[in-house]
């Protein structure tokens, strides 16, 4: 599982001219799933995601997580997180899952990111043609694969 994790002061995401999930500051968490990914894979993605110190604090250091300030998660599915440029200029998208072993890991994940955050989450459609916007708070941008636990 990757995920793309990016500090906002505001985000959002549209289909088809209809916002279907907005936050004010928090984080924006951009979802690639494959095939090998487990709940473990969820879990521990969920406890970095909610538990990620990246907020500044009193003094103006990264030292607060989303849960420290109360903030908000809006979660996309980005199936081109599993990109694989290796060969020629086309990516090949062959790691990504289909959506029979997705959707049901990105409701998990939902649902996962809701219980650790204490709160409901905003959301994408899986699969949707979406358009994102963000006021990226730093720049903060953290990528994550918990197929790759540096």
């Amino acid at each position: 599982m990757r995920v793309v994790i990016q500090r906002v002061s505001e985000a959002s995401v549209t289909v088809n001219e209809s916002i279907t999930g907005s936050i004010n500051q928090g984080l924006l968490v951009l979802m690639g799933i494959e095939d090998a990914d487990t709940i473990e894979d969820i879990e521990w993605t969920v406890g970095k995601i909610v538990n990620l110190r990246i907020f500044n604090d009193e003094n103006d250091v990264m030292n607060r997580s989303v849960l420290d300030i109360g903030g908000q998660i809006l979660l996309v599915s980005q199936f081109t997180l599993h990109a694989s440029t290796k060969k020629g200029n086309r990516p090949s998208y062959i790691k990504a899952s289909k959506p029979e072993i997705a959707i049901p890991m990105y409701e998990k994940m939902i649902a996962t990111l809701a219980i650790a955050l204490g709160k409901p989450i905003q959301t994408g459609i899986f699969g949707a043609d979406m358009k994102v916007r963000l006021l990226n708070d730093g720049p903060v941008t953290i990528t994550i694969d918990s197929k790759n636990k540096e």
